[in-house]
This record gives C-alpha cells, sequence and structure tokens, in this order.
C-alpha cells in the first residue's frame, strides 16, 4: 500500500505539472531569447575596424555605438561619481564595480564592494561628494570613497520574495529615493513598504512613503526642465500578450498608480479583484493614471531625459527607455531602446525605436538595462546579458 501511495503521489505531481506547462506555456513561448546563448558576440561586433556590413543593431543617422567596458557579468545600474568615475552594480555577481581606464584608452572593473546581497542601486551624495550609497535587496548602505571604512547600514528594506531590485536617487528635494517592488505577481501586500517609493534624510531618518500602487517602478528620474518624478513601471504577468500595458508616470507625492486593481489608463483588473464598488476604484482620484502607455511586457527599465546642449533640436526634452525584453510573452518583443516624445511641459508626443536589433529571431545579442544621458551628446547604456556597457556618440549629420 505504501509504495502504491508513493507511486500514485509522483503521477499526481507529474500530472500537475504538465497541467500547469499546458496552461502557461503558451505565456512563456517568447522565453527563448532570455535564455538562449546570443547568436554573436556584441563585444567582437562593435569592434572598431570590423566590416559590419551585416550590422545588426539600427540607430538614428548621426548617432554611432561602441564597447565602453566589458566583462562585467550582470551589469545593471550605472552612475559616475563627482570625479567622473563610472561605478557599475552587478546584482547577480554581488558586486559592485568601479570603471578605471587603461593607458590604451580601455576600461577595466575593479571590484570595490563584493559579497553583497543583490546589490543594484547606486547614488553619490553631492552635498558629501566622499559618499557612495548601496541598495542591497534587505538593506541600504553608505560608505566614503577611498577609504577602508565598512559598508554602515542607514535603512531596513523588505526583501525575500518576488522582485529583489532597490534603486536609489538623491531628489532636488536632496532627500534620498529608493523603490521598492512588489513581492508577487499580482496580490495585496502584507508589507506597505512593497510596490511603492520611498523617501528619507541622507541618514536614512524619516523613512516615508512617496507614491505606492508601483508594481516594479526599477528605475525612475527626475526631468531637468521641472523637477518633476517620472519612472518606468512593469504591468503584471499572465493576461496575455498585451495585457497590461507597460507604463511611464509621472511620480507625484501621495499619489496611487493602481496596483494590484488597476493598471494602465484606469483600467479595473477585474481578472484578480473581484469584489464590487459602488464606483469604480479605479477612477481619479482614486488612482492615476499613466503618462505613457507602451507596449505590454517589454519590461522598460532605465531612463534619461535628452538635455539640449550637443543633442538634436528635435530630441530636447524627450526620454531615452531601455527595454529589457520580454520573456511572458507569445512573441519576444523588447530588447532595445526607445525614445519617448515630449514637449518641454512633458506632453507626450509618440515614441519610436532609438535602438534596436539585440533581438534576433529566438535569441539576443543583449539586454539594454540602464541609460545614462549626458551633455554634449553622448550617453551610455548598460546590457546584464552581454556585460559590457555601451557609449552612444551623436556627432550630428554630414
Amino acid at each position: 500500500m505504501k509504495i502504491f501511495l508513493k507511486n500514485l503521489t509522483v503521477v499526481v505531481i507529474g500530472a500537475t505539472i504538465l497541467y500547469g506547462v499546458y496552461i502557461f506555456w503558451p505565456n512563456f513561448r517568447g522565453i527563448q531569447p532570455v535564455i538562449n546563448p546570443p547568436p554573436d558576440d556584441i563585444v567582437n561586433i562593435l569592434e572598431p575596424g570590423r566590416n559590419n556590413t551585416d550590422f545588426p543593431l539600427k540607430l538614428p543617422d548621426g548617432f554611432s555605438i561602441e564597447i565602453y567596458a566589458k566583462n562585467l557579468s550582470g551589469a545593471r545600474v550605472i552612475a559616475f561619481d563627482p570625479e567622473n568615475n563610472m561605478w557599475v552594480s552587478r546584482t547577480s555577481a554581488g558586486i559592485v564595480s568601479k570603471l578605471v581606464r587603461n593607458s590604451d584608452g580601455t576600461m577595466t572593473a575593479q571590484d570595490i564592494f563584493r559579497n553583497l546581497k543583490q546589490p543594484h542601486g547606486i547614488a553619490f551624495d553631492y552635498q558629501d561628494p566622499t559618499t557612495i550609497y548601496i541598495a542591497e535587496t534587505h538593506r541600504i548602505v553608505r560608505t566614503k570613497l577611498n577609504s577602508d571604512a565598512p559598508l554602515k547600514k542607514i535603512a531596513d528594506l523588505p526583501s525575500g520574495n518576488g522582485h529583489f531590485t532597490r534603486t536609489l536617487g538623491f531628489g532636488p528635494d536632496n532627500r534620498l529615493y529608493v523603490s521598492i517592488g512588489s513581492s508577487c505577481n499580482v496580490c495585496h501586500e502584507l508589507d506597505e513598504r512593497r510596490a511603492a517609493i520611498y523617501s528619507m534624510n541622507r541618514d536614512g531618518s524619516d523613512f516615508k512613503q512617496f507614491a505606492k500602487g508601483l508594481r516594479n517602478t526599477v528605475f525612475f528620474t527626475w526631468s531637468y526642465v521641472d523637477g518633476r518624478m517620472w519612472g518606468t513601471d512593469m504591468g503584471r504577468d499572465l493576461l496575455g500578450d498585451n495585457v497590461p500595458p507597460e507604463e511611464i508616470n509621472m511620480i507625484k507625492e501621495g499619489g496611487n498608480y493602481g496596483w494590484p486593481i488597476c493598471y494602465g489608463n484606469n483600467i479595473h483588473d477585474t481578472n484578480f479583484d473581484k469584489n464590487t464598488y459602488i464606483r469604480n476604484p479605479c477612477m481619479e482620484p482614486f488612482e492615476t493614471p499613466q503618462q505613457v502607455e507602451m507596449q505590454a511586457h517589454s519590461a522598460p527599465l532605465g531612463l534619461g531625459f535628452v538635455p539640449e546642449e550637443g543633442w538634436p533640436e528635435d530630441m530636447w526634452y524627450d526620454l531615452i527607455v531601455a527595454f529589457h525584453g520580454s520573456w511572458n510573452r507569445t512573441v519576444p518583443t523588447g530588447y532595445k531602446l526607445v525614445r519617448i516624445k515630449l514637449d518641454a511641459r512633458g506632453n507626450f508626443q509618440g515614441q519610436e525605436d532609438f535602438i534596436s536589433g539585440w533581438l534576433q529571431g529566438n535569441s539576443a545579442l543583449g539586454r539594454p538595462v540602464d541609460v545614462l544621458i549626458q551633455s554634449g551628446g553622448t550617453m551610455y547604456a548598460s546590457d546584464d546579458k552581454a556585460g559590457v556597457i555601451y557609449k552612444i556618440n551623436y556627432r550630428g549629420l554630414r
């Protein structure tokens, strides 16, 4: 009898797994570019002097792209310190690296902080240029640059299930902001710190909620025109190829951006929320609609505003957004940099591909993550699949 029950248990478990695959596999058939090895090495493709008659990346006229740094497994957030050194968080490796220029002009990574727990966010305090802040999945730490001082914890963060990246940034109000993703695909959180953005003083005190209802706002930034905060947000999975849309939100203090019961332009997620209401719970002022709606499951991550100096006038005020690429989709999408066209007041004017071509059928040359845009027509982008930092230059039309 025991052997029979044991065999029956194995059969039941196996049948359950097969049923799960049957039910959910259509949603994940597009995962191949994430897990398949790249068809070629992007470093070789972008090697100076290579005959690129079949160059796979598509750029606007007047722009070029090159490898700024390589051998950076899991490269995610990029940031410059006050001495113009680039730092890179390598989340999967548990490392934060500083890039150092060699005599031949190439860049080498010095692994300054090791054995960290999924480090992601990096921020520099420009009121105290010698201090670096790092967000691990469970805490925020800081220390002095170029010193032997240990990392000092200034705040605890919720960790465990779900989205584990934590991103940092100092706002125009000189407060430190951190984004914390949800613990699940869709659920009612038990910890109000999840699916939200919090702010604090630079020592971690006065830790308070800034905005909520943000399922996974991995990256955020501020407009140089008016100082308003903008952030990308990824919608839930398992509602089909084209629902819900990905979002860019103009994030306001006290705002509720809807998750888990609302998405996009104030759409009620009745697939999850079965409650009945006297009034639509996704209407304003209960929920704030998105500023920009984008292709579902594109996984928008890093974003940056295009400055005026050194850039084409028709790109001024626009956002460049890194689409990390889909996995919960029948046909893959994303794997590119996208231009979000805005006017000087932040009104949406349209969107188009800025650099594409990383997606190659059922494989990918890379997955863009973060973008860092500077005056003078220079932009950097990280890639955690290829393990590189790209440098993109605008030299004008000739």
